[in-house]
């Protein structure tokens, strides 16, 4: 339905090249077929460029001004890595059809905790986005609806990514924010997350009549073994949902130098009285439990089987419709010679890129100019998160209207192009839409 009403929502404007253009030849031909994303890159010259880095660094030293190897990065920037948690939309459309809200909470806690653990089998990070950089993906549904996601990269230091995410015919909105901070520990590095996500069920109102509202917190990720050891991924620390009625505080526990086990995680969902409903357990990589407190002897229940249950991946429009910044299409020559485990190509190919950033915010500061994101504006203060999306999309079951708003802020679907408004900041685009608003707001009251 969306798809065929975009060719009177959108005027086609010219696109831009890549920043720059080279072509990549294969060392190893036969590497091509294999997913470089699950191979661990340990050979003796991505040894010593870790240790040259090393060098360079002291315990606590901020890794987001290093340049790392690219045999360790993923095939895809972090503003795609996001959509990890958005692959399991059955799981959130369950959520918001439980009518009971406890068992409403215990369904998005498992939602939330279903997609960490899709990742690279090997130690991977994904590419940082530049400033600017945005993608967009969507979903068709087994329920004939369809899901929309729009991130951008709206400040590089620190790196911070915006993110939306709506299903409007089932009423669900999440917006967030992804801020690694990442330090050097030693003998592994941590990406402290900062971020936040906000789920919505817009049309479950509370006393005030606002939507219901869930936040949602991040563990920390660590990689071990960079000095000695295999090198390895363990996700640390806490996760904190908290809903009106409902929270939970889930420990994501690291093994320790002697006893403990790796990727084990534990919790207690409990109200804002601090009576227990459900105790959380097991792995997040592999099955977690829910064990019902309320009932003297339960025993454990699985919650979540990681090996039973399949990300739904999202899709994304054709490379020859995307604009230079589109994530795809700006590292395509980088994630091609990953691809192939050619790395002195994806490393010039990552430099060029970069230090044309690097020159552009040189350019701006000479020029006084400051940047400002074209998709998310800053956010009013009392809000959640540092960035929403600058669209305003209209309530209640007016899905059409709701579906045309999300397709005019950028292209998604395949077919659609981009509009000359496309460019302008996205505070400007607000600041008239507020306008607007305002002014239809009056006529009505007159």
């Amino acid at each position: 339905m969306a798809l065929n009403k975009l060719k009177s929502l959108q005027n086609p404007v010219s696109g831009t090249n890549s920043p720059s253009s080279l072509s990549i030849k294969s060392k190893n031909s036969t590497s091509a077929a294999l997913d470089t994303d699950d191979i661990d890159e340990e050979d003796e010259s991505g040894q010593n460029i870790i240790l040259n880095i090393i060098s360079q660094l002291k315990p606590g030293s901020d890794l987001s001004r290093i340049t790392l190897p690219t045999f360790i990065l993923e095939k895809k920037s972090m503003l795609e890595r996001i959509t990890n948690q958005l692959q399991f939309p059955d799981l959130v459309l369950d959520a918001h059809s439980e009518k009971d809200d406890l068992q409403r909470f215990v369904k998005v806690v498992k939602w939330y905790l279903a997609g960490w653990h899709i990742a690279p089998k090997a130690v991977k990070k994904p590419l940082n986005p530049v400033l600017g950089e945005h993608f967009t993906a969507y979903w068709n549904l087994p329920n004939k609806q369809q899901a929309f996601y729009i991130s951008e990269q709206t400040s590089h230091h620190p790196p911070e990514s915006a993110y939306f995410f709506m299903i409007p015919e089932s009423h669900i909105r999440v917006d967030g924010v992804c801020i690694p901070k990442s330090r050097f520990l030693g003998n592994s590095s941590a990406a402290m997350m900062a971020g936040l996500t906000v789920l919505q069920f817009l049309d479950l109102k509370d006393s005030k009549g606002n939507p219901e509202k869930y936040t949602l917190s991040q563990p920390n990720m660590y990689v071990r073994g960079i000095l000695f050891g295999k090198m390895r991924i363990e996700l640390g620390d806490h996760m904190i949902i908290k809903a009106p009625k409902f929270q939970v505080d889930i420990e994501f526990k690291t093994k320790g130098f002697i006893s403990g086990t790796y990727d084990a995680i534990g919790g207690v969902i409990k109200d804002y009285n601090d009576k227990e409903y459900y105790e959380i357990s097991g792995k997040w990589n592999d099955i977690v439990y829910i064990r019902d407190l309320t009932v003297k002897g339960s025993k454990k229940t699985i919650l979540f089987d990681t090996h039973k249950h399949f990300p739904s991946r999202p899709e994304v429009r054709p490379l020859n419709e995307q604009g230079e910044y589109e994530s795809r299409r700006l590292w395509k020559e980088v994630t091609d010679a990953l691809a192939i485990r050619d790395h002195e190509v994806a490393t010039e190919k990552k430099f060029q890129i970069e230090n044309y950033q690097r020159e552009l915010a040189k350019k701006r500061i000479e020029d006084g100019v400051e940047f400002h994101p074209k998709l998310f504006r800053r956010a009013n203060p009392g809000e959640d998160l540092d960035y929403y999306i600058y669209k305003h999309i209209p309530g209640g079951d007016n899905f059409e209207e709701q579906i045309k708003s999300i397709l005019e802020i950028a292209p998604i679907l395949p077919g659609q192009n981009f509009t000359d408004k496309f460019k302008i900041p996205a505070y400007k685009k607000h600041e008239v839409q507020q306008r607007i608003r305002s002014q239809l707001k009056t006529s009505e009251e007159s």
